[in-house]
């Protein structure tokens, strides 16, 4: 744990904190914030999730269906119901809620996944597997659906602006798709299901800009903290709950009730539990659209993963010695 903590978490605030002060100084601004968020959402966070997903392969999806399944259903099914109680909140916009949904009904999967479950569950092959099927569905499945959402949002607010004339309902999908960091998760995992090897030599092309990703998104989240007024209010309780407990408890129910192999089951917990997607709050700044309290929400969030890690370690041990 202490593992975790020293170079996973640690990490996150240190460069948090060096945006933060960099922005009370007056060397940054929040609009100096939302070009980098700008440069992260175009160009890093695409080749990384690009990246990161093509050097799967089709047998790996294939060799646990179950744990594929499971992993997409439950995750998904998280992803909405965030959506669904923060679109509840009275002044929230569907915008809102989308944005709430892309950080606190998603795992930081890409960023936290390697440097928590490893140190846990060791090096093998079966560590990659969980994090891949993990990252596909929230990079693949979670950041174009929130998207699409958040343009949908969008295009039903100039309808009501002009005149109530509907929109095409296409048009938030094609919309989201026109970004790099929806198409980009799309791509390689196309080129996964056709079995295409990536080349190693194509490596270090993407690996120079997505290595500025995670970076850059800690220390932009920074500036905006230090931009913007810190708010500790319902809603980012309320997320920080969704986040660390409803979305692992709701994976080692199923995976409990459909007998999951007990070693990937708590390797899924653990992913699960991981604090809110980075992707989220790059995207809630580049739209602005609930920069305050998402930002919030990913700050308390990580500081309570400290606690819920171990917790969920032990529930999980516990529960497959009662239940499996």
């Amino acid at each position: 744990m202490l593992h975790i903590i020293l170079y996973a978490i640690v990490p996150i605030f240190v460069v948090m904190a060096l945006g933060f002060f960099s922005g009370k100084a007056g060397a940054f601004s929040g609009s100096d914030a939302r070009v980098l968020n700008k440069v992260v959402l175009n160009y890093a966070l695409p080749a990384a999730l690009f990246v990161s997903i093509v050097k799967a392969n089709r047998s790996m999806l294939a060799v646990d269906g179950k744990l594929t399944i499971i992993a997409f259903t439950v995750l998904l099914a998280c992803f909405f119901l965030v959506y669904f109680v923060f679109k509840m909140y009275k002044g929230n916009t569907a915008s809102d809620a989308a944005v709430s949904a892309l950080i606190s009904g998603s795992p930081t999967i890409g960023f936290l996944g390697f440097a928590v479950l490893e140190p846990i569950f060791g090096t093998s092959a079966s560590v990659g597997l969980v994090i891949a099927i993990v990252a596909i569905e929230v990079n693949a499945i979670g950041i174009p659906l929130g998207l699409c959402l958040l343009n949908s949002a969008d295009a039903a607010k100039a309808a009501a602006e002009n005149g109530g004339k509907k929109p095409n309902p296409w048009i938030p999908v094609i919309n989201a798709l026109k970004q790099p960091v929806a198409w980009a998760p799309i791509l390689a995992v196309v080129l996964v299901l056709f079995g295409v090897k990536w080349p190693s030599y194509l490596d270090p092309s993407f690996t120079l800009i997505s290595g500025a990703n995670a970076s850059l998104a800690c220390f932009a989240a920074g500036i905006t903290l230090s931009s913007v007024k810190v708010v500790f209010n319902g809603q980012v309780w309320m997320g920080s709950f969704l986040k660390l407990i409803v979305m692992p408890l709701a994976v080692l129910a199923v995976g409990l009730i459909f007998h999951m192999e007990p070693f990937n089951l708590k390797m899924l917990v653990m992913a699960s539990a991981l604090p809110p997607a980075m992707s989220g709050i790059i995207i809630a700044s580049r739209y602005n659209v609930y920069v305050a309290t998402g930002t919030s929400s990913l700050a308390v969030s990580t500081l309570l993963f400290m606690g819920a890690c171990p917790m969920w370690i032990w529930l999980t041990d516990v529960a497959i010695k009662m239940f499996a």
